[in-house]
C-alpha cells in the first residue's frame, strides 16, 4: 500500500510555489492515493487517546485554539495504516521534496492530529518562528461533512502591515482565501512573519469533529534543541 503520491510534490516547482501570494502555500487534491486516503480516513485515532487543549493562552493576546490534540511518538498506539503512512513521511523521498520547497536543510518532523468540536475556531496567527512550515492533511469526507459547517483553513493577506506579535481580527485583513478541505485535500504552507491563517467558528453537529493531521517542519538547529531542554519542552523528532 502506498499512501503518499510523491509525484504531486515533485511536480511542484519551487519558483511556482514561492511566487504564490499572499505567501507560499499549495492547496491540492490527491496528495494521498485514493485507497490510502480511505484507509486512513476509516482508521482515525480514537478521541479517547487525545488530550484536551482548551483555554490555553497564546502569544500577544491571541484567542485560544480550543481542540483535542494527539502528538505522535513511536510508542503512540495508532491504527496500522497511520504507522505505515508516517513511515512514508519519514522517507528520504518526502523529506527531500519538503526541504526543496521550503528551503530547509536537515529538516526534522513533528506529527500530530487535531480534532476540533463545534463552536470552536482558530484565531488569526502565524506559526512559531522555530518552524520552516507545515503540511496539513484534512480528514473530513464529503459523506460525513457539509461545506456549511466550515472547517477550511483561511489564508489571510495582511499586506505586510501587521506585526507577528499581535492579535488581529479577520476584518483587519486585506483579503481572505479559503482553502479546499473536504475530501482528499492537503495544504503545504511556508512559515513567515506574515503567513497569517485561521479557521472560522465551526458549526457542525455535536457528534462531528473537524479532523486534521499536521506535519510540522522544524530545523535541525542546536539553539532550539538547547532551548527545548531549558524550558522543559519534550518534542519527539523524526
Amino acid at each position: 500500500m502506498k499512501y503518499l503520491d510523491i509525484e504531486k510534490l515533485r511536480a511542484l516547482g519551487r519558483e511556482e510555489f514561492m511566487a504564490t501570494r499572499p505567501y507560499p502555500f499549495y492547496n491540492t487534491e490527491g496528495m494521498l492515493t485514493e485507497q490510502g486516503f480511505q484507509d486512513l480516513l476509516h482508521n482515525m485515532p480514537p478521541l479517547e487517546s487525545f488530550g484536551e487543549i482548551f483555554g490555553k493562552e497564546r502569544r500577544a493576546g491571541q484567542a485560544p485554539h480550543d481542540r483535542y490534540s494527539l502528538e505522535y511518538t513511536p510508542d503512540t498506539e495508532v491504527p496500522l495504516p497511520w504507522k505505515e503512512f508516517i513511515g512514508e513521511l519519514c522517507s528520504d523521498d518526502y523529506r527531500r521534496e519538503i526541504e526543496r520547497l521550503l528551503g530547509a536543510k536537515k529538516a526534522e518532523f513533528r506529527f500530530h492530529w487535531h480534532y476540533t468540536p463545534t463552536g470552536r475556531d482558530v484565531s488569526p496567527h502565524c506559526d512559531a518562528r522555530r518552524e520552516h512550515g507545515s503540511h496539513l492533511f484534512y480528514f473530513n469526507s464529503e459523506e460525513d461533512w457539509q461545506p456549511e459547517w466550515g472547517g477550511s483553513t483561511l489564508v489571510l493577506d495582511d499586506g505586510g502591515r501587521l506585526s507577528y506579535d499581535s492579535a488581529p481580527a479577520l476584518e483587519e485583513f486585506d483579503a481572505v482565501h479559503e482553502m479546499d478541505s473536504i475530501g482528499n485535500y492537503s495544504a503545504l504552507m511556508l512559515r513567515t512573519d506574515h503567513a497569517w491563517h485561521a479557521v472560522r467558528p465551526i458549526n457542525c453537529p455535536e457528534d462531528r469533529l473537524r479532523r486534521i493531521f499536521i506535519v510540522v517542519v522544524n530545523p535541525d538547529n542546536l539553539f532550539w534543541k538547547v532551548r527545548d531542554r531549558i524550558v522543559g519542552k519534550q518534542i519527539q523528532r523524526f
